[in-house]
């Protein structure tokens, strides 16, 4: 199995322990824009090997939320390819088969400190001055100290050691050249007490077979990315013509790339929320899962996330997804802190809401509306044709599609729920001559109408010498059970009669009567 160098190929590798967060969203989307514009190949990667947070529904839900975006992947769960398995629960045995040849090789050694020493180590190095990192005392054990330790019943972790001098330059295609010293850098764990591999090492070990050629991810891990140089360099090591990656596939049985280089990193900047900390719940919705919940559509987060450290000519910010593709390179991506403006995303989707034909924007509103409980999941033909009469009423209205659950949820219901406040506000006073004059008017419209219906109701306005406010917000309320709600001629034209005159006679007992002096 052969990889190009000149095809790229990236990856995307979330840990399954909670939903897709904007953040990870928007690293699979540069990910994916990548490897479109260029030919190349989108890998997703599941990193599932902490056994104890990773969960089946997670998984689902990150599968869910790419797919929702259109971030198809070329390799991955549910497709399969040439470097699988793709779950890194099921990539143990490279993973210990890798180990087992750095420590052999002396690249790497074993540690038996506890837990408690440990901390003893970093607190001292606190109290001197000195960086809180390991010291390295278990560097050069003697085969009976490693014995004498075992014999204690102490398991040991698997340490790769680092240079003591000298520095490291790590080629950034966001953040030019970063360097790095190696008295700053300690020994660092690559398989726990228990066996398992650590992130650095399997993260590592499953870049280089995979043939990933650039690794762009999030800023936060930039400070791993030395480690990952040097052991990269020590996987790579040849010996007899035989490099110790390919011989830890071929110990665990597994395909791989054969001649993996030397991957580039592009360390993408954080997302922030509007006081300039990292984002987070507090700052409102950032799971992708929930964003589609409320009715935001695939292409205008797959465009604002885009921006958020990406700018094409500092202008434009409308763009469709072959636009972006066309367009998208790291060279343009900023280094600083991309803010996530929940109101720009807002408006960026109520344009796209007005831009799209009113069947398609029916046909979006449909799930809303069945998740809502609005609809039957089995959406019959007539509810259908009335969700298509209605969708015109609320296009200019709503910026999610969540937003017309509330506007029109009434329409298809069999009984009006009424909001408390809107009955106190407007069903009083002369409310209910209000409501019996317009029964009695609209039940006689001739053609059923919103021209005819407005003639009515402004009839009845006029006769009893009250504004339109004071005449339409006690029908709409009868109605609808809200004082909010689309146009309310049109609105009721969309109904039948039968249920308009109904609704409006079923409300009159809840007007509160004029308390006499």
């Amino acid at each position: 199995m052969s990889t190009p160098t000149h095809v790229p190929r990236v990856r995307f590798c979330p840990a399954p322990s909670g939903w897709l967060h904007v953040g990870g969203a928007r690293t699979a989307l540069y990910n994916w824009l990548h490897a479109r514009r260029r030919g190349g190949a989108f890998v997703f990667r599941v990193e599932d090997t902490d056994a104890q947070r990773a969960t089946d529904e997670s998984m689902r839900g990150m599968i869910d939320a790419l797919s929702f975006l259109g971030l198809t992947w070329d390799e991955g769960p549910q497709v399969g390819g040439p470097f699988g398995p793709y779950r890194q629960s099921e990539r143990q045995a490279l993973y210990t088969a890798a180990a087992d040849l750095l420590l052999a090789s002396g690249a790497a050694y074993e540690a038996f400190e506890t837990p408690d020493e440990l901390r003893e180590q970093r607190e001292a190095a606190q109290a001197a001055g000195r960086p809180p990192g390991y010291a390295g005392g278990h560097r050069d054990l003697t085969d009976a100290q490693r014995a004498a330790f075992r014999a204690q019943g102490r398991q040991p972790v698997l340490r790769l050691r680092t240079p003591d001098t000298g520095t490291v330059e790590i080629d950034d295609e966001v953040r030019g050249t970063v360097t790095f010293d190696w008295s700053e850098i300690a020994d660092f764990v690559i398989r726990r007490a228990d066996g398992t591999a650590t992130y650095v090492l399997a993260n590592t070990v499953d870049d280089l077979a995979m043939g990933i050629t650039l690794i762009a991810r999030g800023e936060d891990l930039l400070s791993a990315t030395p480690r990952q140089v040097l052991l990269i360099s020590r996987l790579l090591a040849v010996e007899d013509g035989t490099s110790l990656l390919a011989r830890a596939l071929a110990s665990a049985g597994l395909d791989g790339a054969p001649a993996p280089a030397r991957p580039g990193y592009a360390h993408l900047p954080l997302l922030v929320g509007d006081d300039r900390k990292p984002l987070s719940k507090r700052h409102g919705s950032v799971a992708i899962d929930e964003l589609r919940r409320q009715g935001f559509l695939p292409e205008t987060l797959v465009n604002f996330l885009a921006l958020c450290g990406w700018s094409y000519d500092g202008v434009t910010e409308r763009f469709t997804v072959d636009e972006l593709v066309e367009r998208f390179s790291f060279d343009r991506v900023g280094r600083n802190p991309a803010a996530f403006d929940t109101d720009k995303l807002r408006s960026m989707n109520g344009d796209r809401i007005r831009d799209l034909p009113v069947a398609e924007l029916a046909a979006r509103l449909e799930p809303n509306l069945v998740d809502a409980g609005v609809l039957p999941a089995a959406v019959t033909a007539d509810e259908r044709a009335l969700l298509a009469a209605l969708t015109p009423l609320v296009q200019e209205r709503i910026q999610t599609l969540a937003e017309a659950v509330d506007l029109i949820g009434f329409c298809f219901a069999d009984e009006v729920a009424y909001d408390e406040q809107a009955v106190r506000k407007h069903l009083k006073g002369r409310a209910g001559e209000v409501l019996d004059a317009a029964a009695v008017a609209l039940a006689e419209v001739e053609p059923w109408s919103d021209g005819a219906i407005m003639r009515a109701l402004d009839g009845v306005a006029e006769d009893l010498g009250l504004g339109r406010g004071k005449t339409f917000q006690p029908v709409r309320v009868a109605v609808a059970g809200s004082a909010v709600s689309p146009p309310l001629p049109e609105t009721l034209a969309v109904l039948d009669r039968a249920t308009v005159v109904d609704r409006i006679r079923a409300a009159r007992p809840l007007v509160a009567e004029p308390q006499q002096a």
